[in-house]
């Protein structure tokens, strides 16, 4: 049991280097004094178009310099070392950044296609020749038909375990019959002797293969709109279809996110490939965007239904 109870608690960031094949817990605060000078250049250079125009923040690029360290130290090692779960603005530009490193291999899984959260494992070619088993499902069922939970009300409940959230990764809500959630195998054995309830519903809670997760391609919608200028609150207004006045005020609130970081200031712009997310709102995507010689833009717009 002190075991289990062990790996639910988050990593020690120890002054040392990873032991092999092991989970390293980002930001790794034990390369700070040593971290590498291709990292630091590398990784501004792979992000830099997109912070200029300030979608890419500073936490991220803190993140992605850490996890080249990581690459660096595997491929230097010929090892395998794994992030934690991370979210899609770090496994983009990290992806991005990595790419640009010779000798070494970089996979992100999540558990299926479609993941938002995902770990990334990076080494050396010659000790990456197959996908790592890094990821691992639990199905999560009771009698949700009275008393409903929401995403929310499931990962308090792995929270309230003591697990930590770079622990998990997506949670996909079943309906009445439950959720089924993607965890880093280690916390396996230990959430389901563990887990007993998700809000007032009693649960069982066991492991199934990932070939089981059940998930739906999403659907979504396009539409175009034409625009002075690639404000948020502008481009945002018209996918939602409601007030740039709204909106502003949703975005004092804290309730508007361009690529999962909270943006407040309606002046940020949007480019190609930014996800705008609105709460009770839902989600869009920024698609191609054109200029007229008139000097509008012409903006394609995927909303996820």
């Amino acid at each position: 049991m002190a075991a289990a109870v062990a790996l639910a608690r988050p990593l020690r960031r120890l002054p040392c280097y990873p032991s092999r094949r092991h989970a390293v817990s980002t930001p790794l605060h034990f390369f700070a004094r040593g971290r590498c000078d291709l990292a630091l250049a590398v990784a501004p250079a792979a992000v830099g178009d997109s912070s200029a125009k300030g979608s890419v923040h500073r936490h991220v690029i803190e993140e992605v310099v850490d996890i080249l360290d990581m690459a660096q130290m595997a491929s230097q090692r010929r090892d395998v070392f794994h992030t934690s779960f991370l979210t899609p603005p770090i496994i983009k530009e990290a992806m991005l950044a990595i790419e640009k490193l010779a000798d070494i291999k970089a996979v992100a899984q999540g558990g299926y296609p479609q993941a938002e959260r995902c770990r990334i494992s990076v080494g050396h070619p010659d000790s990456m020749r197959s996908n790592p088993d890094v990821v691992a499902a639990l199905s999560i069922s009771g009698n949700f038909r009275l008393e409903p939970c929401s995403h929310g009300d499931f990962l308090g409940a792995i929270l309230g375990a003591g697990i930590t959230r770079e622990k998990v990764g997506d949670i996909l809500l079943q309906g009445e019959r439950g959720a089924q959630v993607i965890v880093d195998p280690e916390l396996v054995d230990y959430l389901t002797s563990t887990l007993e309830k998700v809000g007032k519903v009693g649960i069982s809670c066991t492991q199934i293969p990932l070939l089981a997760i059940e998930y739906e391609p999403p659907r979504t919608k396009s539409s175009k709109t034409v625009e002075s200028s690639l404000r948020v609150d502008a481009v945002a207004s018209a996918g939602f279809k409601i007030s740039r006045t709204k909106l502003g005020s949703m975005m004092s609130s804290g309730d508007v996110r361009v690529n999962w970081s909270v943006v407040t200031k309606s002046g940020a712009t949007l480019k190609a490939g930014d996800v705008v997310s609105v709460s009770g709102l839902g989600r869009l995507k920024i698609g191609e965007i054109e200029t007229t010689k008139r000097g509008k833009y012409v903006v394609q717009l995927i909303q996820y239904l």
